[in-house]
């Protein structure tokens, strides 16, 4: 059976994870999925990701979780905004600021998958993926 939304299947995945305090979660790659692990990492909300190979032949996406020195989740939230029965389209001066700065929102634009802050900078509208923070 087909996924309907891989993206939201990944965000679960990492919320359940920090959530059982697990060390690592493996999902099915796709370079969209990479690429948003690649926007995780470079803000400090994961400590790493990989891409491995599974039993089958498949290329698995390993994303390692970071937590703060309480054992708390550096990850407080992951929200999807834009689902396949609704997308949700930004302009560049509708690109919101999550938790006044201290979060990201996650953009597919035409330039690639962007942060907020680069899409601003940029100055590049396209779909919201997901709120992190």
């Amino acid at each position: 059976m087909s996924m309907t939304d891989p993206i939201a299947d990944m965000l679960t995945r990492i919320r359940n994870a920090c959530g059982s305090k697990h060390r690592r979660v493996d999902m099915p790659a796709s370079k969209m999925k990479v690429e948003i692990a690649r926007l995780l990492k470079e803000h400090n909300f994961v400590q790493d990701y990989r891409l491995v190979e599974s039993e089958e032949g498949r290329p698995v996406l390993r994303v390692i979780l970071k937590y703060a020195a309480g054992g708390t989740s550096v990850i407080r939230e992951l929200h999807r905004v834009s689902t396949p029965g609704l997308r949700k389209y930004v302009g560049v001066t509708e690109i919101p600021r999550v938790r006044n700065g201290l979060g990201i929102a996650i953009l597919s634009t035409s330039q690639g998958i962007l942060s907020d802050r680069q899409a601003r900078q940029k100055r590049a509208g396209g779909e919201l993926l997901a709120l992190v923070w």
